[in-house]
C-alpha cells in the first residue's frame, strides 16, 4: 500500500476516514499543498467560469445572455491562458493521461463519422462541434487541477448548481404530471434532469460529510432531499435506477468503510419518507410496464416503453447497415423517423458514431475505474476519501444508468473522469518526497521530470 508523506491539505496527516481526531501538532506537519502559490492561476479561473456556464446555464436565466456563447468563450480563454502559461505547469503536457487521449480520439472519430453521414451532414457535424468543447474542458481541468483544493471547488460548483437547478424545477413544476428543467439544455428534458440530478447526488453527499459546521451540513442534506424529490417528480425510471444504484455505492462507502451506520438507517429512512411523499409519479410509470392498465398517464408510460424498444431495435439494424462510421453524431433520432434518441447510451454511441465509437467511449470510463482502483491502494486523508468514494458512486451509477438514458454526450460523466486522473495524478505526486521550496529550481524540476518519466514507464 503506498503512503503518502506530504499531505494534501492542513490536518490531514494521521487521519483516516472516520476519525474525528484534531490535525496533528503544527511541528509534525508538512507545509500543506494549498499554502504554495499555485501555478496556471489564468487557466483555472476560466475553467471555473465554463464549469459555472455549463452547470448553472445562465443564459436561459438572465435576459439577453442566450446570444453570448458564453460557453466557447470561456473554453477559448481557459485555453489560452493555458498556452500562454506552458511551461510553467506541474504536469507535462506530453503526460496527459489515456483517457484523455481516448476523448480526444473519440472526438475525431465522431466529427469523421458526422462528415460522412449518409443521413444528415451539418447537423451531425455542428452536434461533434458541440461535444469538442469538452476536450478542452479536460485537457484544461487535468493540467491545472494540482491540489485537492481545486479539485473541490469544482465539484461545488457541479454540487452546488444542480442543487439550485433542482429546487427552480421543484417549485416551479410541482404543478405538472412529470416535473422537467425549468433551464434548457441538459435540464430541460424530464430524464434529462433526472439523470444529472442523479450524477450529482454523491458529490452532496461527500461535502455534507466533509464538514464540521452543523448548519452547512444542513444545507446539504436539504439540498440532497430536494434533488431526490424532483428527481422522483420527473417520473423517470432509468433517472429512478440510476439514483439507486449510485446511493447504494455512497452508502456502502461512507457508511459501511467510513464506519457510520447511523448515516445508513437516516438515509433509508429519509429516501423512504420522500418516495412515499413524491414516488407516486414514477412508481406508476414502473407499473405500467405490464401493460395491464387503463388509466391515461400509465399507458402514455407503456406507449413509451414500447417506442423505446422499437427504437432499440432501429439502431441494432442501423448498426448493421453502418458499423464503421454510424450515422453521425445525434442523427439516430433523424434516422428513426420517431424523432426520438434511443435510451440506451452505449447504442448512442454506437449507431451514431460505429463500433470504434464505442469501444473509445468504454475506454475512457474504464480507465476512471482504474484511476479510482489505484487511489483504493493508497493511504489518503479524510477530505481525498471522501471525494474518490463519492467518483466511485457517480461511475458506477452512470454505467448501469447509461442502460436506460439517452445522454452519451453529457459532460457530467466525462468531467467525473477527468476529476479521478487529476485526484491521482495529485495524490501521486504528493506521495513523492517533498519538494524544496522554490517550483523553479533545477532540482525541483529534476524530481518532477522523474516522476512524470517513472510513470510513463508504469513504474509509479
Amino acid at each position: 500500500m503506498a503512503t503518502i508523506t506530504g499531505p494534501l491539505h492542513p490536518g490531514a496527516v494521521g487521519r483516516k476516514p472516520g476519525n474525528d481526531q484534531g490535525p496533528a501538532p503544527q511541528s509534525q506537519q508538512s507545509k500543506p499543498t494549498g499554502a504554495r502559490s499555485e501555478p496556471l492561476g489564468g487557466a483555472y479561473f476560466w475553467l471555473v467560469v465554463f464549469f459555472v456556464v455549463y452547470c448553472a446555464r445562465p443564459e436561459d436565466w438572465v435576459p439577453g445572455l442566450h446570444v453570448i456563447p458564453l460557453a466557447k468563450i470561456s473554453g477559448i480563454f481557459a485555453a489560452l491562458a493555458l498556452i500562454l502559461s506552458i511551461g510553467r505547469s506541474r504536469r507535462p503536457i506530453q503526460h496527459i493521461p489515456l483517457e484523455i487521449w481516448l476523448t480526444a480520439i473519440l472526438t475525431v472519430w465522431l466529427t469523421i463519422s458526422s462528415l460522412l453521414s449518409p443521413v444528415w451532414r451539418g447537423g451531425a457535424f455542428f452536434k461533434s462541434l458541440d461535444f469538442a468543447k469538452l476536450l478542452v474542458a479536460m485537457v484544461v481541468g487535468f493540467l491545472v487541477v494540482t491540489s485537492v483544493a481545486r479539485l473541490r471547488r469544482l465539484l461545488f460548483v457541479q454540487a452546488a448548481c444542480v442543487v439550485v437547478v433542482a429546487a427552480v424545477s421543484l417549485v416551479t413544476g410541482h404543478s405538472h404530471l412529470r416535473v422537467y428543467g425549468l433551464v434548457g439544455g441538459m435540464y430541460e428534458n424530464s430524464n434529462d434532469l433526472a439523470f444529472a440530478i442523479a450524477l450529482t447526488l454523491p458529490l452532496c453527499f461527500a461535502f455534507a460529510l466533509r464538514t464540521r459546521s452543523i448548519f452547512v451540513k444542513a444545507l446539504w442534506a436539504s439540498g440532497s432531499l430536494v434533488m431526490i424529490a424532483t428527481l422522483l417528480l420527473t417520473g423517470s425510471r432509468g433517472g429512478a435506477v440510476t439514483l439507486v444504484v449510485a446511493m447504494l455505492v455512497c452508502l456502502w462507502h461512507f457508511g459501511i468503510q467510513g464506519k457510520r451506520p447511523q448515516l445508513v438507517l437516516v438515509t433509508l429512512v429519509a429516501a423512504v419518507a420522500l418516495f412515499a411523499l413524491t414516488g407516486g409519479v414514477v412508481a406508476q410509470r414502473f407499473a405500467a410496464l405490464s401493460g395491464n392498465t387503463s388509466d391515461t398517464f400509465q399507458l402514455s408510460a407503456y406507449e413509451s416503453y414500447e417506442q423505446r424498444s422499437l427504437l432499440i431495435d432501429l439502431a441494432l439494424s442501423a448498426i448493421k447497415d453502418h458499423p464503421l462510421f454510424g450515422l453521425g453524431t445525434g442523427d439516430f433520432e433523424v434516422y428513426s423517423g420517431l424523432w426520438r434518441e434511443v435510451h440506451l447510451v452505449y447504442l448512442q454511441v454506437a449507431v451514431e458514431g460505429g463500433i470504434l465509437a464505442l469501444f473509445l467511449y468504454l475506454g475512457v470510463f474504464w480507465r476512471g475505474f482504474m484511476n479510482l482502483r489505484r487511489l483504493a491502494r493508497m493511504q489518503l486523508d479524510a477530505e481525498t476519501q471522501l471525494f474518490a468514494w463519492a467518483l466511485h458512486g457517480v461511475l458506477i451509477g452512470f454505467v448501469i444508468g447509461a442502460l436506460f438514458a439517452p445522454d452519451a454526450y453529457q459532460y457530467f460523466p466525462f468531467f467525473t473522469v477527468m476529476y479521478t486522473a487529476a485526484l491521482r495524478a495529485t495524490v501521486e505526486e504528493h506521495s513523492q518526497p517533498e519538494l524544496v521550496p522554490g517550483s523553479q529550481s533545477n532540482k525541483s524540476k529534476t524530481l518532477r521530470l522523474a516522476f512524470w518519466r517513472a510513470r510513463a514507464a508504469g513504474q509509479t
